[in-house]
């Protein structure tokens, strides 16, 4: 069995720090969200790995590597243009041949894994499996309408008028079959061949296609506000370390807080769960529950809480910052009291909130 871990989207709903950054590569409790699907996908006893990418290619290249360092073996597939997930498989069909393989979006993150998925497909090899589970907002996902029994009669993609509230995570299994259901479908109304026709087509030719609802903990990260539960849900789960890392008397530490090496606390009170990457510095500062910190960042006379702050970001005298996402090579500096006015230099697509 195979995986295909599709990394070619542009992240738009997470500009401006995809102007700079593949989506993927954005990381989660100081880890890329990427490597959490790959590690799952090892953790299945997957090996031979395709990833789909675009423009983003070779910074995904030089993170990921050939995959040696996640137990798998990774080959690299270009996407000209992100033209929908059934595309992502008509392309990859020479690295699938006649395989069974799950599909992963590079984006998703799944608590718990997907081991257990793939050893009952193993088991009974339907067409297809998809997964499902609940969501609030189904017109922006992919949806499911179940019959009676629980078998899927039908699939659209992110429709007006929602028949279910059960959506498709970012996880697919399949049976060669796929290969000409995703040649059998036209393009839809976004100009993508979309995966949820090619199940489609499936289930019309009568073919076997199962579903399994999770209710364990699933996020698309693809905005700001999903990164962060995300964040949220993995440091809830790490464990305390500071042995490497230099910590004075006048600092307080409570909770999950997890220091890395080479970085350093002093005056500053540091609740948790948080994660203070490499090399970085804290410095008369309190940072809060839910916060990943970074490798090479200095916070100093400030206050931030649930947030995520990327490699060599500064904060620097700032009262207080929350829910927020802080890009690589920030400086976060307070405004000059004289005169009075705000000066910011903001990027294309950026958010910004000002206590006035």
């Amino acid at each position: 069995m195979k995986a295909l871990v599709l990394s070619g989207g542009a992240g738009t709903r997470l500009r401006p720090i995809t102007h700079t950054s593949a989506k993927q590569l954005v990381p989660v409790a100081n880890k890329p969200v990427l490597f959490y699907g790959l590690e799952a996908i090892a953790e299945a006893g997957i090996t031979e790995v395709g990833i789909v990418v675009g423009d983003t290619v070779d910074e995904i290249r030089e993170a990921v590597g050939d995959g040696s360092e996640f137990g798998i073996e990774v080959t690299y597939i270009p996407q000209d243009e992100p033209l929908g997930l059934a595309h992502a498989v008509l392309i990859a069909r020479e690295f699938l041949g006649d395989d069974d393989f799950v599909m992963y979006l590079g984006d998703n993150f799944i608590v718990g894994g997907i081991s257990g998925l793939v050893e009952e497909f193993r088991g009974d090899r339907p067409d297809a499996q998809i997964l499902l589970t609940h969501v609030p907002n189904p017109t922006s996902f992919g949806v499911a309408e179940l019959d009676s029994d629980g078998r899927v009669v039908a699939l659209e993609e992110k429709p007006k008028a929602p028949k279910s509230d059960l959506a498709l995570v970012g996880v697919y299994l399949f049976t060669p079959s796929i290969h000409e259901a995703v040649r059998s479908i036209e393009p839809s109304w976004r100009g993508e061949l979309e995966i949820t026709h090619a199940i489609q087509w499936l289930i019309d030719q009568q073919r076997n296609v199962r579903s399994t609802t999770i209710s364990g903990y699933w996020k698309d990260t693809g905005n700001v506000t999903d990164m962060l539960e995300v964040n949220r849900s993995v440091l809830e789960t790490i464990e305390p370390y500071a042995e490497e890392a230099e910590v004075d008397d006048g600092s307080e530490i409570i909770g999950r807080v997890r220091i890395e090496k080479g970085a350093k606390v002093t005056g500053s009170r540091i609740v948790g769960p948080v994660i203070i990457g490499a090399d970085s510095v804290i410095s008369d500062s309190y940072v809060g529950p839910f916060t990943s910190v970074s490798e090479g960042c200095n916070i100093a006379d400030s206050e931030i809480e649930y947030s995520i702050v990327l490699k060599d970001a500064s904060i620097i005298g700032v009262r207080r910052v929350e829910a927020s996402l802080i890009g690589r090579n920030v400086e976060v500096t307070p405004a000059p009291r004289s005169p009075s006015a705000h000066r910011l230099v903001l990027g294309d697509h950026s958010k910004v909130q000002i206590s006035s």
